[in-house]
């Protein structure tokens, strides 16, 4: 299912790297846990000396191993399109790293335990839910790969409601690595594997959207709507999931990683505009330098965000400076088309120049000083000192961009950049020694920035669930309604029942399972010890537990003089009329959605009658239309039936 972790593409061989450093990062940190615990328990100086010695090679061994991480979180070049046109290289993230994890042992024990079964019984489902984990650590940089991380993610609902109950610990532990540092961090929780999971899901989009060929709009159009994806991601993540114990996941990181997929989906937008953009009238071009200063405006808002005090050390400096590059290089793109717009398009007509004069003023952040708008956009040489200050600007903003690019020792490796860096420099110099007249005396003024306006804004796009359908592998267990980790039952009784003159003198109600309403006194179904709230879970030695209604009733009515057998199971805190009553008030009024929850509150979660709250905390419950509760036996309702 998942794709060879040893299969030597490159991206394989980067994340078998990714994974090598990991473990090394984590052995020497448990070996500087124990250095630091001795130098604090020792008062001998010698060994304190020693120990001391031993915590500096360790840490600069630490150093070290960060370094060579940063340095392939930046190979972003493995995860580029392999088309032969030039683009900008988008910024994707390595998929965080998990151990294995044996859960044959704890789960076997918990179904013995708890479910009274042969835990052996289930060997074959907990090995298919172990593959399907195994599985899920390499996926496929495609739509298989994200549908497989999903398969898992909603089998972990079924995990949590069956396995995981609110008041005890099932004794396994999550261990992830961080995806930027690879520091390992583990929690009992079940959230933090989720979590983990919904981390790769967003990873794993912006993987996909890097690789796309932007040169072509089915290209682009893949690749906006998989850094979407990617942001609806990690936004879900930071909007349900909280207190994780690793900084990739804490709401700053993810914060960060929000803005940073929604102006990689804006600088697409700028690349499909300038692709759908045949005609190079006035008004296109003005479209154009508008477009590219608005993403400008989202990169300089993702840098200010990365030099925060909480992002600033975590983030690799090679993504800092990339999006530093980029609002330089747009903001000269900006000013590079508003000069061409001036300069390259023929003057406006008497016809056009109201809808040009009104597009004109709406494009500057401050009106330009000089003439009025009608004069300036009616007379050449006055468009032509303006373009020029437009041009000499862009030509200082690519100079900038080149700048900075040049400080970071990895960028500077990166051929595609320096190309569409330098070509865009050149491109503007070329312009502007064209427009330079000899005689041209008038000081070059300050052109005023443009206002950012974009057609197209990006859409944070959260994860759909529901399109990855998955049956619950341990389904034999029973309806979840009833036989969850967070319910508690008597042990299962068998009791044998002869029918009478009136019936056997309980009423039944529900499906799946089988719920006894009511039981009348003096009736054969009281004297045999059955009581109002107990589900029927067999029938001469028949499963019931997934049986409708009309079955039940089948199986009882085809038995015969010899009598019938049930088998039936009492809810711990459901016996007696009111606890029945209170049962099915409180599972009618908990049948709505929890929206406000987050994901660690994991005992009002657990305690809300609501089933599905754990998979997606805005999905509503998975329990059958056609399922009834129990009420009290004071009269037979419509749905109900006496026997």
């Amino acid at each position: 299912q998942g794709c060879d972790p040893f299969a030597q593409t490159q991206r394989s061989k980067l994340q078998h790297r990714r994974a090598r450093i990991n473990q090394q990062i984590n052995k020497e940190m448990r070996m500087r846990a124990g250095a630091e615990n001795l130098f604090r328990a020792t008062s001998n100086h010698k060994v304190k000396e020693t120990v001391a010695l031993e915590l500096s090679y360790v840490n600069s061994n630490l150093q070290l191993l960060k370094e060579e991480l940063e340095e392939l979180n930046s190979s972003v070049e493995v995860y580029q399109n392999e088309s032969e046109s030039i683009s900008v290289p988008m910024i994707p993230l390595g998929l965080k790293e998990t151990k294995e994890l044996d859960l044959l042992v704890p789960l076997k024990d918990f179904i013995s335990e708890h479910y009274g079964e042969e835990g052996v019984l289930f060997e074959k489902e907990i090995k298919e839910f172990m593959e399907l984990r195994q599985a899920m650590r390499t996926p496929s940089r495609n739509e298989a790969g994200l549908e497989l991380l999903m398969e898992y993610y909603n089998q972990l609902y079924f995990l949590d409601s069956r396995f995981f109950p609110p008041t005890r610990s099932l004794g396994v532990f999550f261990h992830w690595y961080d995806s930027l540092t690879g520091v390992p961090s583990h929690q009992r929780a079940l959230a933090f594997e989720k979590g983990s999971v919904l981390f790769n899901i967003g990873a794993l989009h912006t993987q996909i959207g890097a690789r796309q060929d932007r040169a072509s709009l089915p290209g682009l159009n893949q690749a906006i709507d998989a850094f979407q994806k990617a942001a609806g991601a990690f936004n879900y993540l930071k909007e349900n999931f909280s207190n994780a114990p690793s900084l990739d996941m804490s709401a700053a990181s993810l914060n960060m990683l929000v803005r940073l997929m929604v102006a990689q989906v804006q600088e697409c937008v700028f690349e499909k505009m300038t692709l759908l953009r045949t005609q190079h009238d006035f008004l296109s071009r003005l479209q154009l330098a508008q477009e590219a200063a608005r993403v400008e405006d989202v990169y300089s808002l993702v840098h200010q965000t990365m030099t925060q005090a909480h992002v600033k050390d975590y983030v690799p400096f090679s993504w800092t400076t990339m999006v530093h590059v980029k609002s330089e290089h747009f903001k000269a793109l900006s000013h590079y088309f508003a000069a061409i717009a001036l300069c390259d398009c023929p003057v406006a007509s008497d016809a056009e120049l109201p809808e040009q004069e009104k597009a004109f003023i709406q494009f500057h952040v401050t009106m330009p000083e000089g003439p009025s708008l009608r004069v300036l956009l009616q007379d050449p040489e006055e468009r032509r000192k303006l373009g020029k200050a437009h041009l000499k600007k862009a030509i200082m903003k690519h100079e900038e961009a080149m700048r900075i690019h040049g400080l970071c020792k990895i960028l500077r490796k990166m051929d595609i950049l320096q190309e569409v860096l330098s070509f865009a420099h050149k491109r503007s110099l070329s312009k502007y020694s064209e427009i330079d007249h000899e005689e041209d005396f008038f000081e070059t003024g300050d052109a005023p920035d443009i206002h950012p306006k974009t057609l197209q804004k990006p859409e944070i796009k959260p994860p759909n669930f529901s399109q990855v359908k998955v049956t619950d592998l341990f389904h034999k267990l029973g309806p979840l309604s009833v036989f969850s980790a967070k319910n508690k039952w008597y042990p299962a009784r068998r009791v044998h029942l002869r029918r009478g003159e009136n019936g056997f003198g309980f009423t039944l109600r529900g499906d799946s399972p089988v719920l006894i309403a009511g039981v009348i006194p003096g009736g054969c179904a009281a004297g045999a010890g059955l009581k109002e709230g107990d589900y029927i879970i067999s029938v001469n030695g028949k499963d019931c537990r997934w049986s409708k209604h009309a079955e039940v009733v089948q199986l009882l009515k085809s038995t015969g003089e010899e009598g019938v057998e049930i088998g039936v199971i009492t809810l711990q805190g459901s016996e007696g009329p009111k606890a029945v009553d209170k049962k099915a008030a409180a599972m009618s009024s908990g049948a709505g959605l929890q929206k406000s929850n987050k994901e660690n509150n994991r005992k009002s979660l657990m305690n809300s009658k609501s089933a599905s709250t754990l998979l997606v905390w805005n999905k509503k419950s998975k329990r059958s239309k056609k399922s009834t509760y129990s009420v009290p036996f004071s009269a037979v309702g419509d749905n109900e039936a006496m026997y």
